[in-house]
């Protein structure tokens, strides 16, 4: 248990902020894994400076298991932290620091896992995924499935280790991310008729969002969820420079998190349709909506082996949904692959000052990890 928290302070030691570059933390965990006896394959990111990574451990064949965490941590500035949040402090049996709950507490556990485990011995392998960018839209892990669709990867499950509470959850919405771009035209105020009011159109945006709201709200729901519907959520409105100019942009940012199976194709068609009728309406408007990043959902059922292993090693009778986001829909989506989600901490301390994850939190992890790889023997 000692092993997992040094190894917790090893990697929050490292500045992973999604910004900044991960290659540090990749190259320290590549050495850590190499010692026990691992398969490493680094790979390079769209972006410089970042990095995802598979290490193996087992036979180079078989259906085996990945566990699978991010890297990157969200920023600290602006937030009243106690202590560095960059360096691991302990106070009462909790352990501080950016990423300690999200998700570096679980990269901790799986390393200090696959240490353990007898590699000679395994049947079938136990794959490791360390992912980069997910905090920013669950992007940078997508270059790395793509390279494991071509070379036709296959293993029996996958474990994000996100945190929730050591509970097994089989479910959370995709999301889409995207701007209602509404083009005006300036004018002096004095004489707003030469004009097109972008501010104006976007309000009638906004309406318009909310009507598609209600009626979502009357659709499909899922009762697992806090909110059960498909939601469509304005988060900022940017438009206009000065009190006295007809403003001629206007841009709100929009997402929608969506239940399984929901049509989004539709939604979002119906939001361009609903563009292309106001600026028909208006004098010379025009409306355009982009999707600006979009990852599914997840909703692999409860007999699914990954989930029933999964169970056994929490000492669960029942499976969850989660409302946040994970990269486990993608995994399903390129991999064809069954995952769930199961991890120390609480997603509640994450993205705040004074993050933490529990000693008690972490042994539980570290048995129920042991419990997932005895499966392989």
């Amino acid at each position: 248990m000692s092993d997992t928290v040094a190894t917790l302070a090893e990697l929050a030691a490292f500045p992973t902020i999604s910004a900044e570059s991960n290659e540090a933390l990749i190259r320290h965990a590549a050495e850590r894994i190499t010692e026990a006896g691992g398969r490493i394959h680094i790979l390079a990111g769209a972006k410089p400076g970042k990095f995802n990574m598979l290490a193996s451990f087992g036979p180079a064949t078989g259906a085996g298991i990945v566990l699978s965490g991010h890297s990157d941590v969200v920023p600290v500035a602006g937030q009243d932290w106690h202590s560095d949040p960059f360096t691991l402090t302990e106070k009462d049996g909790r352990l501080y620091a950016r990423g300690a709950s999200d998700m570096k507490g679980f990269l901790a556990a799986m390393l200090t896992a696959a240490g353990r485990c007898d590699a000679a011995k395994l049947t079938r392998p136990l794959h490791l995924v360390f992912s980069y960018d997910e905090e920013i839209g669950c992007v940078g892990v997508r270059d790395l499935l793509a390279r494991l669709r071509a070379e036709n990867f296959q293993a029996q499950g996958c474990i994000i280790g996100e945190p929730t509470e050591q509970r097994v959850i089989t479910g959370h919405k995709g999301k889409i991310a995207g701007c209602i771009c509404c083009q005006g035209r300036a004018a002096h105020s004095a004489n707003p008729a030469l004009g097109c009011n972008a501010i104006m159109l976007a309000s009638d945006m906004l309406q318009e969002m909310r009507v598609v709201q209600e009626e979502l709200t009357r659709g499909r729901r899922d009762d697992a969820y806090p909110f059960p519907f498909t939601s469509l959520h304005a988060g900022t409105i940017r438009g206009g420079v000065a009190l006295n100019i007809v403003p001629d942009l206007c841009e709100i940012e929009f997402e929608i998190r969506h239940l399984a199976g929901e049509d989004t194709d539709a939604l979002l068609a119906r939001l361009g349709a609903a563009g292309r009728r106001l600026a028909a309406s208006s004098d010379g408007g025009a409306v355009e909506v982009r999707v600006t990043n979009a990852y599914p959902g997840v909703e692999t059922p409860r007999d699914a082996a990954i989930a029933q292993i999964a169970l056994v090693a929490a000492g669960a009778a029942q499976t969850g949904k989660i409302g946040f986001g994970t990269e486990a829909g993608l995994f399903a989506e390129a991999l064809g692959m069954q995952t769930v989600i199961c991890g120390p901490g609480s997603i509640d301390r994450a993205h705040k000052a004074d993050e933490y994850v529990t000693r008690d939190e972490l042994a539980a992890c570290d048995a129920f990890l042991d419990r997932v790889i005895a499966t392989l023997y």
